[in-house]
């Protein structure tokens, strides 16, 4: 089988799907090649993301990436939340296809993307090399 019973239920069953109106972050990231959208968007208080939602126009891999990492990091502090890696999200759901991964690196640059705005709409200060955009260190 080419996806793994996690894929194809996050797939069948997203988690945390929609938008949230008065969100505190807004992440949205997009891979040119494969046409895969993603938008999250964080509710914070006390430094916890409280709640996490997503919207995501892609394949099964790119909404059950998006799935999975809403549920890794809700309830997570937002520095644990920016240590999720497209590893860990890949992990959670038992594997994918390899050409598939790159959904995966989404799924994160999406967190990370909700919660630099998050930071820049609170004046909050951080370091750059935690988001990683445009040509990136970590060879993606």
């Amino acid at each position: 089988m080419l996806y793994s019973e996690k894929v194809m239920d996050h797939f069948r069953n997203p988690r945390n799907v929609g938008e949230i109106p008065d969100a505190d972050g807004i992440g949205e990231v997009g891979n040119a090649k494969c046409g895969d959208i993603m938008r999250m968007y964080i509710k914070v208080k006390d430094n916890i993301i409280t709640d996490v939602k997503f919207m995501t126009f892609g394949c099964g891999s790119a909404i059950a990436t998006s799935s999975m990492a809403t549920e890794l990091i809700k309830g997570q502090p937002l520095d644990k939340a920016l240590e999720l890696t497209n590893n860990a999200v890949v992990e959670a759901l038992d594997g994918l296809p390899t050409h598939k991964i790159h959904c995966s690196v989404l799924a994160e640059e999406a967190v990370k993307s909700a919660i630099k705005d998050y930071y820049q709409k609170n004046n909050i200060p951080f370091d750059e090399k935690l988001f990683c955009e445009g040509e990136c260190p970590c060879n993606h």
